[in-house]
């Protein structure tokens, strides 16, 4: 299962025991586990792991993947587990941007191959800026080399979170997305087996508990 770990709160490296670690971790263990499979994750750059996927280099990916109609033709995904639109983040002593509607003629930083990078390209005059991984981006924004930086919301909050004193969201989720398991298009009964267990783990409110310890700030 190939993943980008460079993604909090949903993927990244536990810098002390090296493992890793996420909301997405978390959650594709569990339903390895009631679907009774084994999984061994790969660590790969985010373009690398949809065209891992979309080849069937890998049997799936978790990597706060957007579903989308384009994704859709060469890989197949799992039931949605969560929304996660889009969200601009500044420096938190900013006060030039207020919202997306501010960024014409900005500097943006965007993790190549998102959303977050499509939704970029489509503000007028802007110079759109992409990095490999997306905390890169997060910390050029720090050091004032782009004006902003737009990504997922969860992942922007998690960035924030660690430093609230250098970084502040600003505006509402301005997209609808939502988050799937890409799937090898030829491993079908991988996606069934994916949204059985995906279902009883939200019945059983295991998805409430994940979103406690990664999503909730605390």
């Amino acid at each position: 299962v190939a993943t980008d770990a460079t993604w909090p709160p949903f993927e990244i490296v536990d810098e002390a025991t090296k493992e890793i670690v996420g909301y997405d971790i978390d959650l594709f263990k569990a339903i390895a586990e009631k679907a009774g499979f084994e999984v061994e994750f790969v660590n790969l750059p985010f373009d690398s792991v949809l065209a891992g996927v979309s080849t069937c280099q890998y049997d799936a990916a978790i990597s706060a993947i957007t579903i989308t109609e384009e994704r859709k033709a060469s890989m197949l995904f799992s039931d949605p587990y969560i929304n996660a639109g889009q969200i601009v983040t500044v420096q938190s002593s900013n006060t030039e941007i207020n919202s997306k509607d501010d960024l014409v003629g900005k500097t943006i930083g965007v993790q190549l191959a998102t959303t977050g990078e499509i939704e970029a390209k489509a503000i007028a005059d802007t110079t759109v800026k992409p990095y490999d991984s997306v905390d890169l981006a997060f910390l050029d924004l720090q050091n004032g080399q782009v004006d902003a930086v737009i990504a997922d919301y969860p992942t922007a909050f998690g960035f924030v979170q660690k430093s609230p004193d250098k970084l502040k969201t600003v505006g509402d989720v301005f997209t609808d997305e939502s988050y799937g398991i890409a799937v090898c298009n030829t491993k079908p009964e991988l996606v069934d087996m994916s949204n059985t267990a995906l279902k009883a783990l939200v019945d059983e409110g295991k998805l409430a508990e994940f979103e406690v310890v990664w999503l909730s700030g605390e």
